[in-house]
């Protein structure tokens, strides 16, 4: 899944665009053979440690991104209603926790809004009615969110 398209530029600490895509801090970690790229990504409202899905010599640095989550959306297991009413992102253990307002399309797919970024999501079970845009927290493992350097 790639980000969504936010209906206008923002700009904040991490800049968002107009497309959908956003600029990032990144930081190589220390790879094993058996493993995908993975890097540690700072924004403004927090950093994990994800997949890089870009050339592994540009992992350090600044970075255009959008991002991807290959984990479909559960609700009662990877996915419930936020406790808080701010967008956060942060790492707990190998899990990427993502908190931000979930919206429902009409065709059946979703997307939650982080902040002033939108990542596209695969509904895997129903979402309870009245859920849409409400505050949600959705926990997936690090191996399924993916940053991807966005080509202008």
């Amino acid at each position: 899944m790639t980000s969504a398209n936010p209906a206008t530029p923002r700009s904040w600490d991490v800049t968002s665009v107009d497309d959908g895509a956003m600029f990032v801090r990144t930081e190589s970690l220390p790879q094993t053979p058996q493993q995908h790229m993975t890097v540690r990504v700072h924004t403004a409202i927090g950093s994990a440690v994800v997949l890089w899905r870009g050339d592994p010599r540009d992992a350090d640095g600044q970075h255009l991104i959008e991002w991807t989550v290959d984990e479909g959306i559960r609700w009662g297991q990877n996915t419930r209603a936020a406790s808080a009413t701010e967008p956060e992102l942060r790492q707990e253990g190998d899990r990427v926790i993502m908190s931000g307002r979930l919206h429902l399309t009409a065709d059946g797919a979703a997307y939650l809004q982080i902040g002033h970024w939108s990542v596209l999501l695969d509904l895997a079970s129903p979402v309870p009615s009245g859920m849409d845009r409400s505050w949600v927290q959705i926990s997936v493992g690090s191996d399924s969110v993916a940053l991807h350097p966005y080509q202008t």
